[in-house]
């Protein structure tokens, strides 16, 4: 057969299916599963496969005209009446129009007509149009938190991270330098804005692993039907802090745009009085420049109540604001974390039994606290492993004076002598071996 032949791809699925039944590597049934048809339909379709071959596999309708298309003049009407009357209508509404003067035409059909003539171009999708957020009401209603990378201290010098915290409803600020945007930086910064103004209601974030994680949640937080948290979520979680993470750095602006002020000003008073480390810096920001930005660009709120939750009494900020481990006890009530081994006090009580689950709180000061129950243990650091159980000792065994001589036993020698049953069932002693 000569030219060539245009299959869709469930008529190629058929005649490789077909091509391995015709050569006996596949029976008719199996493949009439595999294309999911009937055997009955498999039959019809293979027989004119081995007939006309894949020429056989073609729908019988291709090529042939619809039985449902419109009549030839119809088209052209519907056209020209469009160019006369309804030239910038859509295809929908001119289609309505076009029904109520008696010409029915479907406004898909009149679309694709307008399209083939080019009395109709498609509509490009527009760029999503975002509306201005109104501020918060109160102050604390809402916190927008983010890190700024950035050359700092010059050009010439490695980029910091500054985590820079924003009031939605006033525009108050407040900052913290570090090296890196780590769950530490995060922690520090947020721990100072508590301090300072109290527990806000919610934080403006974006999708970073320090703020939301993605992992499957573990075993522990399915039975106690929680959605996985990063050690930063735990803490807001302690605080009751709700986390909102936007889903473009338009929605956070504020922080945004107060990224650029940073840049711009900081940059060049840091140079100004010749501050050149991070420490320097967060002693210059928590002294000097935060409170002349608060006073130069901070706003009045709508609603003068303020938001903030104070800190629960007898709540440790140290604890809230630290990370978290679970580890597993031993059979010798030594747990191991960073390397390191600790063993549990047989003091405490209650006391963990081997196997059960310690929680390990690591402090941002360096600090080490090993939970039970929400209680905490009496432990201490071990300078290596601890010794492994030795078997017990056994008694030696007796040792002869003299090895005895080597030979062969005597003709008399018990292992000589054997036990012979005779038929009778008697017993007789044997000879030598």
């Amino acid at each position: 057969m000569e030219g060539h032949l245009v299959l869709s791809k469930k008529e190629r699925d058929r005649l490789v299916r077909f091509a391995e039944v015709k050569a006996g590597r596949m029976r008719l049934r199996t493949a009439a599963a595999l294309l999911g048809l009937s055997y009955r339909q498999a039959k019809r379709s293979y027989r004119r496969f081995r007939e006309e071959g894949a020429t056989g596999l073609v729908h019988r309708r291709r090529g042939r005209v619809s039985n449902r298309r419109a009549p030839a003049g119809k088209k052209s009407a519907a056209i020209a009446r469009y160019r006369e009357r309804y030239e910038d209508f859509g295809p929908t509404l001119a289609a309505e129009q076009l029904a109520k003067e008696g010409i029915e035409v479907d406004h898909e059909t009149l679309r694709r007509w307008l399209l083939e003539s080019g009395d109709w171009k498609r509509c490009r999708k527009r760029r999503e149009h975002r509306t201005r957020r109104e501020r918060r009401a109160q102050f604390g209603g809402l916190v927008q938190m983010d890190g700024s990378h950035h050359a700092w201290f010059g050009e010439d010098r490695e980029r910091h991270c500054l985590m820079n915290l924003v009031d939605d409803a006033t525009g108050i600020t407040l900052s913290v330098m570090g090296a890196e945007e780590t769950t530490e930086l995060a922690m520090r910064a947020l721990w100072l804005w508590v301090e300072r103004y109290g527990i806000p209601q919610a934080l403006y974030t974006d999708r970073k692993n320090v703020f939301i994680t993605d992992r499957e949640p573990t075993l522990e937080e399915q039975l106690a039907q929680k959605e996985p948290l990063t050690s930063f979520g735990r803490a807001c979680d302690k605080l009751v802090v709700g986390i909102v993470a936007a889903n473009s750095p338009q929605a956070k602006g504020r922080v945004e745009r107060n990224h650029g002020v940073y840049q711009d000003r900081l940059v060049k008073l840091l140079r100004l009085n010749g501050i050149a480390c991070v420490p320097e810096a967060n002693r210059y920001l928590r002294d000097e420049y935060i409170p002349e930005i608060n006073r130069k660009f901070a706003k009045t709120p709508l609603d003068p109540a303020d938001a903030h939750r104070p800190v629960p009494k007898g709540l440790d900020l140290a604890d809230v604001f630290c990370l978290e481990q679970p580890r597993t006890v031993t059979n010798d009530w030594c747990i191991r974390h960073e390397n390191v081994f600790y063993q549990i006090h047989r003091d405490n009580r209650p006391l963990p039994r081997p196997k059960d689950k310690v929680v390990v709180r690591t402090r941002l000061d360096g600090g080490l606290v090993l939970l039970y129950r929400g209680r905490p243990l009496i432990f201490e650091a071990l300078c290596g492993p601890p010794p492994k159980e030795t078997a017990p000792v056994t008694a030696p065994a007796r040792v002869h004076a003299a090895p005895r001589p080597q030979g062969k036993p005597a003709a008399d020698h018990p292992w000589r002598r054997r036990t012979v049953r005779r038929a009778d069932g008697k017993t007789k002693d044997g000879g030598n071996i």
